[in-house]
């Protein structure tokens, strides 16, 4: 293959919310980039779509404001001012022993700030489709696109798609979820394992306001949130072994709601669901490389971790941000953009980062999710013991809003 002509700089494959932020990032600093996607708009767009909500700490609501998107989604964010962590049990309830952390609680830079904003992610992504269209010179999308696989060559990468086309770029960047189409046409082998488990999603009705707080309440059967929302709504992330959460979603509305409010809790009033049910089966998977002959993933495409403090959007969108600092600083000096040593300084950037937090997910969700009495005990008064010492409690704050480690410019509130 001979320096063919380019379609773009970078050739996007997936557009969800990890994809399109990246597509925005790069767009802005001057790379052109064709966003090639299985849905169309109009289906990811539309209220039905996937029904989740995403918990944007502190770091990626600084990524969203320097890429111009968080005007457009402020309106819909609902701050999370406390958390809430406790154990228990369905017939007793949470312990006493819990793990509080308050808005208020920090130093004085950070102390009254949110800890982080719920926001669906059908308004995220509205907003990133928003603020795309002033960048169309640079940023273009097109759907519905399925794609092959991606062939490199000396000088830059070919996408092959399903109706016989294809595109070309100096670089491919895979932001196409867990199953990943790319990842496995590269042969890029993944360490993976199904939990057993699956997530029911839900949106809740209650009497009474929910004043921010985001409570983490581990059940024997896996945890269950329960996400602030505006107005007097929670977002219900309820997860239980696979047979049980299939069970559950066949009930009627009247015995869900009545399952729901042996765990939800009194302090929100009355409760009742609302709208259409989700379910999603959860598993871990990390891919062994980020980076192959010029392509990248970015996103699920390079793992996948469990949900259980919410971090997986943190996670890819710092992943965006990594990626694209790194490709506009090589773009700028000249460089090819597609180079390995270039997605080299990527890969090392972001590894131990998302090694450690998937790792650390996936203890928690095996520590927490049984009901054996010794572990019980013992994690109870760690949760206690972390909740009475303030600075492991702030370090454990920060953690959770994305504010430790080497940041990108962008969620350092820095200019790219």
């Amino acid at each position: 293959m001979t320096s063919a002509p380019f379609d773009a700089d970078i050739v996007l494959v997936g557009g969800g919310l990890a994809g399109l932020s990246f597509a925005l990032a790069a767009g802005q600093a001057g790379l052109s980039v064709l966003v090639l996607d299985a849905a169309t708009p109009a289906t990811s767009l539309a209220s039905g779509f996937d029904g989740r909500v995403s918990a944007l700490g502190r770091a990626s609501i600084r990524l969203m404001g320097g890429l111009g998107v968080w005007p457009l989604l402020v309106k819909d964010a609902q701050p999370i001012l406390d958390i809430m962590v406790s154990d228990g049990r369905v017939e007793s309830g949470p312990s006493p022993l819990a793990l509080h952390f308050d808005h208020l609680d920090g130093d004085a830079t950070r102390s009254g700030q949110p800890l982080g904003h719920i926001l669906e992610n059908r308004h995220i992504r509205a907003a990133l489709y928003t603020a795309l269209a002033d960048y169309a010179a640079t940023v273009s999308v097109r759907t519905p696109v399925r794609v092959l696989s991606a062939l490199p060559d000396a000088y830059g990468i070919t996408v092959q798609l399903a109706d016989g086309g294809s595109l070309r770029g100096r670089l491919c960047v895979a932001a196409d979820g867990r199953q990943s189409v790319l990842r496995l046409a590269a042969g890029v082998k993944s360490v993976a394992w199904n939990y057993g488990q699956s997530g029911i999603v839900a949106t809740v009705h209650h009497a009474r306001p929910h004043g921010g707080l985001a409570h983490e309440y581990f059940l024997p059967g896996g945890p269950f949130a329960i996400l602030p929302m505006t107005g007097a709504r929670s977002s219900l992330v309820w997860t239980e072994p696979t047979a049980r959460a299939q069970a559950l979603m066949a009930l009627g509305q009247a015995d869900f709601d009545a399952e729901l409010r042996r765990r939800f809790g009194s302090q929100w009033g009355e409760i009742n669901s609302e709208g259409p049910r989700w379910i999603y089966p959860l598993s871990f998977h990390h891919a062994r490389n980020y980076v192959s002959d010029r392509l990248v993933l970015v996103g699920d495409a390079a793992h996948t971790i469990h949900p259980i403090a919410g971090q997986g959007l943190n996670l890819g969108l710092r992943d965006v941000a990594a990626l694209a600092e790194v490709l506009v600083d090589a773009h700028r000096l000249g460089l090819d953009i597609g180079a390995a040593t270039v997605l080299e300084r990527y890969q090392a950037w972001r590894r131990f980062d998302n090694v450690s937090l998937s790792i650390a997910m996936d203890m928690f969700n095996r520590l927490f999710s049984n009901d054996a009495p010794l572990l019980r005990l013992a994690r109870d008064i760690g949760l206690g013991v972390v909740g009475q010492i303030g600075p492991l409690r702030r370090l454990a704050m920060r953690h959770a809003a994305g504010d430790v480690g080497t940041l990108p410019r962008l969620m350092a509130g820095k200019v790219l």
